[in-house]
C-alpha cells in the first residue's frame, strides 16, 4: 500500500488502482490529495480536517465517490450537494465497511478535550485494513487489534507531549509518521519528533518523518 502524506492532517492511500482519502482539510494540498480518489473518510468537523467547498467540488465532479463521516459532517455535505447524498455515508463508532475496496473499522466518538467552554465535536478514528490508523483529533486506541502504522498527531490545541509519546507507546504499533503538524515551525516540529522517536523505539515502534507529498510504502 502506498501512503501519502499532504500538509498537516490528510493522506492519502492508493494499491492495486484503488485511492483512499483520510481528512483534506483547509491546511492541506486537498485538491491534489483528491484527485482520481474514490473515496474519502473525514474523522470530523473542523476545517484543517475537511476542505468543505472543495468536498463538495470533488463531489460534484467525481460521480463515484463516496464520502464517510461523523454524522454532522455528513449531513453538512448533503445539504451543500444533495444530488450526491446516496454517496454521502454517516459513520458511527464501532462499524466496519469498505471504501473504494479497502476494509475500514471506525473507532472512538470524541474529539479531544480543547477547553471545558469549548464544545466538542464527533470524531471517528479509522483504521484501513488493519494497517493504517488515523485517529483524527484524539488519541483513541483501537481495541483488540494490532496496528501497524500509526499517524501520530504530534501537536495541537488539545494536547501535550507526553500525552503525544503515551500514545504511541500505547498503540505499539510497528511503524509511525507524523500527522497534524501545520502549526508547527521546524524547530518545534523536530523537538516534538525527536521525543517521539526515541521513545516510541523503546517499546517497538520505529517512527519517521514525512514531508507534505512524500510517499512511502506500507
Amino acid at each position: 500500500m502506498k501512503l501519502t502524506k499532504y500538509t498537516h492532517a490528510c493522506v492519502r492511500l492508493e494499491q492495486d488502482g484503488r485511492v483512499l482519502v483520510m481528512d483534506p482539510g483547509t491546511f492541506s494540498e486537498t485538491d491534489e490529495a483528491l484527485d482520481g480518489a474514490q473515496a474519502v473518510l473525514i474523522t470530523h468537523e473542523h476545517g484543517d480536517h475537511v476542505d468543505v467547498p472543495a468536498m463538495v467540488n470533488a463531489l460534484r465532479g467525481t460521480d463515484g465517490l463516496a464520502v464517510f463521516a461523523p454524522a454532522g459532517v455528513a449531513a453538512h455535505l448533503r445539504a451543500e450537494e444533495p444530488q450526491a447524498a446516496a454517496r454521502i455515508h454517516t459513520v458511527e463508532p464501532g462499524t466496519t465497511f469498505e471504501a473504494a475496496g479497502f476494509s475500514v473499522r471506525s473507532f472512538g466518538g470524541q474529539h479531544a478535550l480543547i477547553h471545558p467552554q469549548i464544545p466538542m465535536v464527533a470524531n471517528i478514528g479509522y483504521l484501513v485494513d488493519g494497517n493504517v490508523y488515523h485517529p483524527g483529533d484524539s488519541f483513541i486506541i483501537p481495541d483488540g487489534l494490532s496496528v501497524q502504522t500509526l499517524l501520530v498527531p504530534v501537536h495541537a490545541p488539545w494536547s501535550k507531549v507526553s500525552e503525544v509519546v503515551d500514545f504511541v507507546i500505547a498503540v505499539r504499533a510497528a511503524r509511525a509518521f507524523q500527522i497534524h503538524d501545520g502549526l508547527l515551525n521546524d524547530m518545534g516540529l523536530k523537538l516534538v519528533e525527536s521525543h517521539v522517536a526515541r521513545l516510541g523505539l523503546k517499546y517497538g515502534t520505529e517512527f519517521m518523518h514525512l514531508a507534505p507529498r512524500e510517499s512511502v510504502e506500507v
